[in-house]
C-alpha cells in the first residue's frame, strides 16, 4: 500500500485531491474529483490543478507527478455548461484555456493514469502529460466536432504527432473513440493495466523516475519534447536555428488551432451544438 501525505500550505482544493505518495513520498498525486460531472474540466478545477502543479514543480522533494481521475472517467471533456453561453469576444479576449499550460510546461515528468472516459479536453489534458498509462476500460476521443467546435488545447497537433495524420483526422472529423488497446497500438498509450492497478503502477513509475538525478531527468525530458516555455525562450533569444526548427512551426500550429477554436464561438453551429448537448437532442446544423 502506498504511503500518502496530504499537502496543507495551499487553500484546500474543492475539485481535486492532492497528496504525496510512494515509499519516499517523492511523487505528487493529483486526483480530479468532480464525480457528478465525470471530471469535466471547468476553469476552477484547472486553476486548482495549475496551482498544485506549480507547488510540485517548486518542491525539491518531488521527482515526478501523477494525474488521475475516477474509475468512470479521467475527464469526460471540458465543461460544456461553462462554455455554452460564451461568445467569440469572451473566449478570444479572456484567454480561454490559458490556465491549462502548467502541465505541458512542467519541469518534472507528468504521468497520466487514465481510467474510463478520456474525451475532448480530457484527452488533450492527458496528452499534455509525458507518459500515459491506461486502464483496460479507458476510451480516448476528440468529439468536439459533434458539438460544433474543434479541439482548442493542442488536441489536433498533439494527437497528430502521436498517432499520425490519418487516425487523427478520423478521430477529429467524426468524433469517434478508440479503446485502450487501439490507443496503445497507435502510440498514444505506453502501457495498459487492470483498472484497480493503473494508478499504483503509475506511482511506481514515478518512483523509478524520482530515483534518478532530477537535473538529468529534466534535461532528458526537454531533449525528447521541449516545453512550450523552452521554445518561447528560444524565440525571445532570437536563435535563428530554433526559429527555423520544425518544433517552432508546430508551436505556431498549436497557436493557430487555439484561435480557430476561439473563432468557432462566433458561429451559430457552435451554439446549437452545445445547446443540443445540454438538451440531450441531436443538433440541427446550418453552417452559420
Amino acid at each position: 500500500m502506498q504511503q500518502v501525505v496530504m499537502l496543507s500550505s495551499l487553500a484546500e482544493p474543492k475539485m481535486i485531491k492532492v497528496s504525496t505518495v510512494g515509499e519516499k513520498k517523492n511523487v505528487g498525486l493529483i486526483e480530479l474529483h468532480r464525480p457528478k460531472a465525470l471530471n469535466a474540466l471547468c476553469s476552477e478545477l484547472m486553476d486548482e490543478v495549475s496551482d498544485h502543479m506549480k507547488r510540485f514543480n517548486e518542491d525539491k522533494s518531488i521527482g515526478a507527478i501523477v494525474i488521475t481521475g475516477s474509475d468512470k472517467a479521467f475527464a469526460a471533456g471540458a465543461d460544456i455548461m461553462e462554455m455554452m453561453d460564451k461568445k467569440f469576444a469572451d473566449i478570444y479576449t479572456g484567454h480561454f484555456l490559458a490556465n491549462w499550460t502548467e502541465v505541458a510546461n512542467s519541469k518534472k515528468p507528468v504521468i497520466a493514469a487514465v481510467k474510463g472516459f478520456c474525451l475532448g479536453g480530457g484527452c488533450e489534458f492527458a496528452m499534455m502529460c509525458d507518459i500515459i498509462y491506461a486502464a483496460e476500460n479507458a476510451h480516448f476521443g476528440q468529439p468536439e466536432i459533434k458539438i460544433g467546435t474543434i479541439p482548442g488545447a493542442g488536441g489536433t497537433q498533439r494527437l497528430t504527432r502521436v498517432v499520425g495524420k490519418s487516425l487523427a483526422m478520423e478521430m477529429c472529423l467524426t468524433g469517434e473513440r478508440i479503446n485502450a488497446y487501439e490507443a496503445q497500438q497507435a502510440g498514444l498509450v505506453s502501457k495498459i493495466f487492470p483498472t484497480d492497478k493503473v494508478v499504483n503502477e503509475a506511482i511506481k513509475l514515478g518512483e523509478r523516475i524520482a530515483a534518478q538525478s532530477p537535473l538529468i531527468v529534466q534535461m532528458a525530458k526537454e531533449a525528447i519534447f521541449p516545453t512550450d516555455k523552452v521554445v518561447n525562450e528560444a524565440i525571445k533569444l532570437g536563435e535563428r536555428i530554433a526559429a527555423q526548427s520544425p518544433l517552432i512551426v508546430q508551436m505556431a500550429k498549436e497557436a493557430f488551432e487555439r484561435r480557430l477554436f476561439h473563432t468557432t464561438f462566433a458561429t451559430k453551429d457552435r451554439k446549437e451544438g452545445m445547446t443540443a448537448f445540454a438538451e440531450k437532442r441531436s443538433p440541427q446544423w446550418n453552417s452559420e
